[in-house]
């Protein structure tokens, strides 16, 4: 019998800053969980190499005395919320921020890492991708990324929570983080397994499907048959004993359809297993992950997929 699924404990938030209102957009987030899972939280702030003058439109913090300065005045926003908090300046400047930011999440067995992904979407995003997905490569902590594009720090309560699956254990590993969130702000579960059409299919796949049209189509019924056998059974192992999980097999191109089924409810909060990828890696490898954290507008709950062989390749 396959083990059940069970929500994720988190003890410790991990919220990276950097000294931009922007960045201050994950602080929010990060309280909602921490309130309601009782977990401590370490604010962090990485010195960085050659760092320039502002940073989206503040003033980049360039040594660890103002660093500190900067996160013990954040820090007191949690204090008096009766939140457990600590910060930590890293002291010597990187030149790789994300990879700091995984380590220290490592160092500091953080459960669970909130921070902004700000910048550019579309495809220059998903060409240059952006600290926070390069996180998600890097890191075994699952990442709650809020998507904000202005210094405006919206309000954080998902009420449906889209996972999409590919069939592969590796797709699995974001279900106990998905769990939890979702308990936390008492939201819906979706899960999601897309399977592709013969217009829709890419890579490898795409010019043998063309060459035989009709076994294709077979085979593809055949996958979206298997797909709700596997979402079933998936159901049954989702320990939860209030929460409402709906699941669904939808045609289509992957990326597209689970933004397209996150644009269905307002506050929705898209969940999967990626492998981070960005650049021509990612598009070589049709990573379902890249194109989704380029081009969604609203938060994710992101966890990097160690191997993965399934239908929608993340």
């Amino acid at each position: 019998m396959t083990a059940p699924i069970t929500p994720l404990t988190i003890r410790h938030i991990l919220v990276p800053l950097d000294g931009s209102r922007l960045a201050e957009s994950a602080l929010h987030p990060a309280m909602a969980v921490a309130t309601a899972v009782n977990a401590h939280v370490t604010l962090l702030h990485i010195l960085e190499r050659q760092a320039p003058e502002k940073i989206h439109g503040d003033r980049h913090l360039t040594n660890g005395g103002e660093a500190e300065a900067y996160l013990m005045g954040i820090a007191s926003r949690f204090a008096d919320a009766g939140i457990t908090v600590d910060i930590h300046a890293h002291p010597n400047p990187e030149d790789d921020v994300s990879a700091s930011i995984a380590t220290h999440a490592q160092g500091h067995r953080a459960d669970l890492i909130v921070m902004c992904a700000h910048g550019e979407g579309g495809l220059r995003g998903w060409l240059f991708g952006g600290n926070a997905q390069r996180v998600v490569r890097r890191s075994a902590s699952p990442v709650l990324m809020i998507r904000q594009q202005t210094a405006t720090i919206a309000p954080f309560a998902p009420q449906r929570l889209i996972v999409a699956l590919d069939g592969t254990v590796a797709g699995e590993a974001i279900l106990p983080a998905a769990l939890t969130i979702a308990t936390v702000f008492n939201a819906a579960i979706h899960l999601l397994f897309v399977v592709p059409t013969l217009a829709t299919i890419w890579g490898d796949r795409a010019a043998a499907a063309r060459l035989m049209p009709a076994a294709t189509n077979a085979a593809l019924d055949q996958e979206s048959e298997g797909g709700v056998h596997y979402l079933q059974h998936l159901r049954t192992r989702l320990i939860s004993d209030s929460l409402t999980i709906s699941s669904a097999v939808e045609r289509g191109e992957a990326a597209r359809t689970v933004l397209d089924n996150a644009a269905r409810t307002s506050e929705s909060l898209v969940a999967l297993a990626t492998h981070g990828r960005a650049g021509l890696e990612g598009i070589w490898a049709a990573s379902v992950g890249a194109k989704v954290v380029a081009n969604s507008t609203g938060p994710l709950l992101l966890i990097g997929a160690r191997e993965s062989a399934g239908l929608a390749k993340s």
